[in-house]
């Protein structure tokens, strides 16, 4: 199994379109950036896309990838589902996987694009190309439903936290224990306060609380200094970065 990090971004992205602060001048100046999230699961031949960036037709022709077999949606906001136009007049009746409420509230604005709605139940397993799939209910204010996503293949478990703040249902902490990689929302560092996000210092110590083997962290805001910088203190993830869990798990490509 690959799982990669397609999009590492928050919202805007980085760099900010208008904003020139020292990390998104370093961006502009140095050439790199963060896409908006998406993350990609490959096994079996299978490609799966948790949550569908704004950036994803980038993100996928980088990535080499010619069609997708399944979608997971953790929540209706616009960063993360509205890339899924870039699959009209190219691939359709996808088949997408979430939960009611999403579905519905993501519904509204999908009406021209021709895809199967596949509803999961919260905390009900589900399998696509030999990948067993959870979601697990987290909180993201003022929404009224968004999922976390626990992924286990041939005894691995990866945990993906979804957009969420601290305050997380006790049956999914326990669903989400002893990952051997958590891919967690760190939208800010240490010392800002956030209602829908966790800041670096709130999501290491749910890292810690879950036993989780390797944190990396996603949906990356310009607050952090520039990335060579503050890669150095935190756990960041960037875009592409790749793991591999199997006979080759040794390997990290970048």
């Amino acid at each position: 199994m690959r799982v990669v990090l397609l999009g590492t971004g928050d919202s805007p992205g980085t760099p900010v379109m208008g904003c020139h602060c020292r990390t998104c001048e370093d961006a502009r100046n140095n050439g790199w950036e963060r896409t908006r999230f998406s993350i990609l699961f490959q096994s079996e031949g299978k490609n799966i896309i948790v949550d569908t960036s704004p950036d994803l037709r980038t993100q996928l022709l980088r990535a080499n990838i010619d069609s997708v077999d399944a979608v997971i949606w953790t929540h209706c906001h616009y960063d993360h589902f509205a890339g899924f136009g870039d699959f009209y007049r190219v691939q359709t009746n996808v088949n997408v996987y979430t939960s009611k409420e999403v579905h519905e509230d993501i519904g509204r604005f999908m009406q021209f694009l021709k895809y199967r709605k596949i509803v999961v139940e919260s905390y009900k397993p589900f399998e696509i190309g030999r990948i067993r799939f959870i979601l697990a209910d987290v909180n993201h204010p003022p929404l009224r439903k968004a999922h976390g996503v626990v992924a286990e293949w041939e005894g691995y478990k990866v945990v993906v936290s979804g957009d969420t703040n601290r305050d997380i249902p006790r049956n999914t902490l326990e669903l989400f224990k002893n990952p051997d990689l958590f891919i967690v929302d760190s939208i800010a560092p240490e010392g800002f306060k956030l209602r829908k996000h966790m800041n670096a210092e709130t999501a290491m110590a749910l890292a810690e609380e879950i036993g989780a083997k390797r944190t990396v962290f996603t949906h990356i805001g310009h607050f952090y200094p520039p990335h060579r910088e503050a890669s150095k203190i935190y756990p960041l993830g960037y875009d592409f970065q790749t793991f591999v869990f199997g006979e080759d798990a040794s390997l990290e490509m970048f």
